[in-house]
């Protein structure tokens, strides 16, 4: 463990910030980086519980060895830190940067508000691994003669590739954007994580024999049977990228978008692309000098208010149906599970105003033009409330209420009738297949990630990514060293 008596005799710290003034000014990641003495100084406050849920299924989908590498980033073996890291984590970089971190909500600490800085002792882990050395190509020490396909360079593509590929099989990874990354580059702003982490992965991999083939939409440049007949074992990993239908009237407004074509295009400007891509066409959205709604109260919906206030919106509001939450959680009745708590991310802190349980009404508008967003109180069970009705001047909207499964154009669109699909209690519609072996109804075809499960996070498609690999090694080879 960390010093035995770390967790009474030293503080809880963080990254800090820039401040909003200043980093509100540029698209660069805005954290301080801290000092190897004080990152390990947190990581001696891991109490190595005897029970570690910080790494259970409650708190890390992918379980990492949190108290292992605490203890070894504590005695300054930065080293053998990153090598138990990368044994369950391919990229810590992506995780200690944009994962919201569960592990901390599961930490035994956390009955005490004062949990392990988990994220920021990862992230230093990741950081140091890349000023030493440690991320480098380690190819196969043999090859299998076997091809395999992965459809989409999300995080669940990359793991797998990097599995398979590890594991001396011939890997061809297939992305309809100009870069790897999906919507790890193209949908969560370079302030909060700059795209050249991607891009060193990228090299590493194609260091280790995988291939990247991109501005190829499968389905629609390439059909999915002719890969299938190219390759031992096809990958699905498309993503949950179908913006779900608000219905909300007027939405048909100039100036009325979904969230994702506008961070798309924001983060192909950063990354110097033509603003218009094949997945996402649209007219520059510049949120300049204009009042700004967000529509919706989750991850999307922030990333939207960072970009407005960094395009230099004059007032960006958010709205969220759901009731303002309490200020602290009762412990006992939700540790060490993710609680409803009021949580404010550093772009609403950036001067966000926020509006709880309030409904949108309607876009409302003159010649075409929005004007403004019509709104009203509801109840608890999220009825509208009469006489509460109210207009938030706008002359931009983003609705950022989450995501109803795959692109239907592409490979679902070309197996419709073949792949099975499955639609769950939140309306969305995503590709069935089970967690244990992700085969889907279509032979050799396979299927891991957000396009799987549904809209989730960047660790539970990395896992779902190792673990597909593990299965299609397995199917190819009759057995596997591949960690499950």
């Amino acid at each position: 463990m960390g010093k035995v008596t770390g967790f009474l005799e030293i503080d809880r710290q963080v990254h800090k910030y820039q401040p909003a003034s200043d980093r509100i000014r540029h698209f660069r990641e805005f954290t301080l980086p801290m000092s190897d003495k004080e990152v390990e100084k947190q990581a001696a406050r891991c109490m190595d519980c005897g029970i570690p849920f910080c790494h259970g299924p409650t708190g890390c989908p992918i379980h990492n060895q949190i108290p292992d590498w605490n203890d070894l980033v504590y005695n300054g073996d930065w080293d053998n830190a990153i090598r138990n890291l990368h044994s369950t984590n391919n990229f810590p970089e992506f995780t200690g940067r944009i994962c919201p971190a569960p592990c901390e909500e599961a930490c035994t600490l956390n009955l005490e508000d004062i949990p392990v800085a988990i994220k920021t002792v990862e992230q230093a882990i990741a950081d140091k691994a890349y000023e030493t050395g440690h991320i480098r190509p380690y190819p196969p020490e043999r090859k299998t003669g076997k091809r395999v396909a992965v459809i989409g360079s999300g995080p669940a593509g990359m793991a797998a590739a990097q599995q398979l590929g590890r594991a001396g099989h011939d890997v061809h990874v297939y992305e309809r954007e100009s870069r790897p990354g999906g919507l790890m580059r193209y949908g969560i702003p370079d302030f909060k994580i700059e795209k050249h982490y991607i891009d060193r992965r990228i090299e590493q991999m194609q260091g280790e024999g995988v291939t990247f083939h991109c501005g190829v939409n499968v389905g629609v440049d390439k059909p999915i049977a002719e890969l299938l007949a190219e390759h031992d074992a096809v990958l699905y990993c498309g993503g949950s990228e179908t913006p779900r239908a608000a219905g909300i009237p007027g939405d048909d407004l100039g100036g009325v978008h979904d969230a994702m074509p506008y961070l798309v295009q924001q983060n192909r400007r950063v990354g110097g692309e033509p603003i218009q891509s094949v997945a996402w066409p649209s007219h520059p959205i510049i949120a300049g000098g204009q009042h700004v709604v967000v529509v919706g109260g989750g991850d999307t919906a922030s990333d939207c208010v960072g970009t407005a206030f960094r395009q230099g919106a004059v007032r960006v509001t958010q709205l969220d149906i759901r009731p303002q939450p309490p200020e602290k959680e009762d412990k006992l009745s939700v540790w060490p599970y993710w609680a409803t708590k009021m949580r404010t991310s550093s772009s609403q802190a950036e001067g966000a105003e926020r509006e709880f349980q309030v409904a949108t009404l309607e876009f409302i508008g003159e010649e075409g033009q929005l004007t403004g967003v019509k709104c009203c109180e509801v109840d608890e069970k999220r009825k509208p409330i009469a006489g509460t009705e109210f207009v938030i001047r706008a002359d931009l909207a983003f609705i950022a209420i989450g995501f109803a499964g795959p692109a239907t154009a592409g490979l679902v669109g070309e197996l419709d009738g073949q792949m099975k699909i499955v639609t769950d209690s939140r309306r969305s519609r995503n590709v069935e297949a089970n967690d244990r072996d992700y085969k889907t109804s279509v032979d050799r075809l396979y299927a891991a990630g957000d396009v799987r499960r549904g809209q989730s996070l960047v660790v539970w498609a990395i896992r779902e990514g190792r673990q597909a690999a593990r299965s299609i090694d397995e199917a190819l080879m009759g057995s596997t060293v591949l960690p499950s």
